[in-house]
């Protein structure tokens, strides 16, 4: 909130909603964003429990992304926090005030809170215009009229203003959605999958606008998603689910670098696994042993995830001649059984004698000899340990 000079308030009760404070205004401007918090919140469908325990803290000004596969509680996470759901259990905050628990709520339309769904949830009978002025309904129709301009000018349709949804394309659609939650200027900005029904290079583009907007107007943004790649794009935190619980929560780069479980792991990439050991300091596999730096962890058996990029792949021709000995040491043999381009890669599936062993790589398009017709083509292999991921969990044929 802010007082009538343009400085900000003490934060001591739930944040209205933001259309008040726009007299004089034509702009987007910068929102006053909100913090919102998750304290031990629990919630079931019938016998279903779908949310357990569930503790987060989302700053002011942040993106996050609730990172999931279908039904691990990402929507009905955001709903809570929407207040379209009352919790079963704990308590849900907007600027440190309860706004939800099981005793009561304060209303969506009280909590300075703007929602863009899945589906844009637009009015099919209403201009594109008449979509976003709707609900600002506490200003003078000339200034409400020059504010939606403005809202359309951000998302570029102001061109658009007095079409009808379906004369859009989804892009244009996912836009009017972003511009009519973005009128009242929420503290806070829900989007539940609002990329998922855009294809391509589309999805991509409009994305990076949407999120260029949400910078600029300084919102705190909660996004569904169970794309793993557009929660890396988009985030500053991503908190991730998995059944009703939030597994692990942090930077983009703690999540895909350092996993706290394997699933985790698989969640963000592609993996190798295989069974192997830790003693005295050595990752024993069947790709060989390999030193590991530092006091990474105790003796013991292990699951080894090797990410396909950190394969290496030695083509035969690599290691004829004089420097043979340099060149197969530190690899094992294996035999290339299949490839797959993908422009300026390929992924390499490959089987390894040793432990019977197969795995995929992802190489530059090129990096192999030629295939040999009807057979197999003999290849070195080897692992960067220093970028394997070791877990205590066993899994069956690993």
């Amino acid at each position: 909130m802010t007082d009538r000079d343009g400085n900000r308030q003490a934060r001591g009760r739930a944040a209205p909603a933001l259309s008040a404070s726009l007299p004089g205004r034509t702009r987007v401007g910068v929102t006053i964003a909100s913090s919102l918090s998750f304290h031990h919140v629990s919630h079931s469908y019938g016998e279903s429990e779908i949310l357990r325990d569930v503790n987060l803290a989302i700053g002011a000004s942040e993106v996050l992304s609730l990172l999931g596969p279908s039904g691990s509680g990402k929507t009905t996470l955001l709903r809570l926090a929407a207040g379209l759901v009352k919790p079963a259990a704990g308590e849900i905050l907007i600027n440190q005030q309860v706004v939800s628990c099981p005793g009561g709520m304060v209303p969506p339309e009280k909590r300075g809170v703007g929602l863009v769904f899945q589906d844009y949830a637009l009015f099919p009978h209403l201009s594109v215009r008449r979509n976003v002025a709707f609900g600002l309904t506490q200003l003078e129709p000339a200034e409400r009229d020059s504010h939606v301009m403005h809202l359309l000018a951000t998302v570029g349709l102001e061109n658009r203003a007095d079409d009808f949804p379906h004369n859009l394309s989804g892009g244009e659609q996912q836009r009017v959605a972003l511009a009519r939650a973005l009128g009242p200027k929420p503290g806070i900005l829900l989007m539940d999958e609002p990329f998922s029904g855009l294809d391509g290079r589309l999805r991509e583009s409009v994305r990076n606008e949407t999120l260029a907007i949400l910078r600029e107007t300084r919102s705190t943004v909660v996004v569904v998603t169970h794309d793993p790649e557009e929660a890396m794009q988009i985030s500053d935190r991503i908190a991730l689910l998995e059944k009703g619980r939030i597994v692990q929560s942090g930077s983009c780069e703690e999540l895909y670098q350092s996993p706290a479980s394997l699933f985790a792991a698989r969640f963000f990439s592609e993996l190798n696994t295989f069974a192997g050991t830790v003693e005295s300091g050595v990752l024993k596999t069947p790709l060989g042993d390999h030193p590991l730096k530092g006091a990474r962890r105790g003796d013991g058996p292990v699951t080894v995830c090797v990410r396909p990029s950190d394969v290496l792949v030695l083509p035969a021709s690599a290691v004829k001649g004089r420097r043979r000995q340099d060149a197969v040491a530190g690899t094992v043999q294996a035999y290339v059984t299949a490839r797959h381009f993908l422009g300026e890669s390929e992924l390499v599936d490959l089987y390894l004698p040793a432990g019977e062993l197969t795995l995929k790589a992802k190489l530059p398009f090129g990096a192999l000899d030629a295939a040999r017709p009807g057979g197999q083509v003999p290849v070195r292999v080897a692992i960067d340990a220093d970028k394997a991921l070791l877990f205590d969990e066993q899994v069956s044929g690993a």
